[in-house]
């Protein structure tokens, strides 16, 4: 997952349900469910978790449901148990065995000169309603 990158900043708990907009630096880990659009360096959705909206980040990793867009810069994974029901915009895509993705997926090279929210935001696939 992200070795690099352990240290979880910002943490949305298993009892946890909030609606809204998220934008931060670091990384920020989904054990609760989450209704809304996040923009973050890197997101971690854990095995109870669920996203609903659209992930703006360097690297994504979905262990639990996630109902959206994700765009990453660096790469997106879905673990064994993560679920992605939406569109991916990546430069790497690892779905682990047990992994369901259900969407379409378009790869990019990476563009480290720009920043991630205007690369991805303008360059977005549309959600499906």
């Amino acid at each position: 997952m992200f070795k690099k990158h352990d240290k979880i900043e910002t943490l949305i708990g298993a009892n946890t349900h909030i609606t809204g907009k998220v934008e931060l630096k670091g990384t920020l880990r989904v054990d609760g469910k989450f209704d809304g659009n996040i923009t973050a360096d890197w997101v971690v959705i854990g095995e109870k978790g669920h996203v609903k909206g659209n992930v703006y980040a360097n690297g994504i990793a979905v262990g639990g449901l996630m109902e959206g867009n994700v765009n990453a810069r660096e790469y997106i994974e879905i673990m064994p148990s993560g679920k992605l029901l939406g569109d991916a915009l990546t430069v790497k895509l690892a779905i682990m065995e047990g992994g369901l993705f259900e969407g379409r997926s378009k790869m990019q090279k990476p563009d480290k000169k720009e920043d991630i929210s205007t690369v991805y935001k303008d360059d977005a696939i549309e959600h499906k309603k």
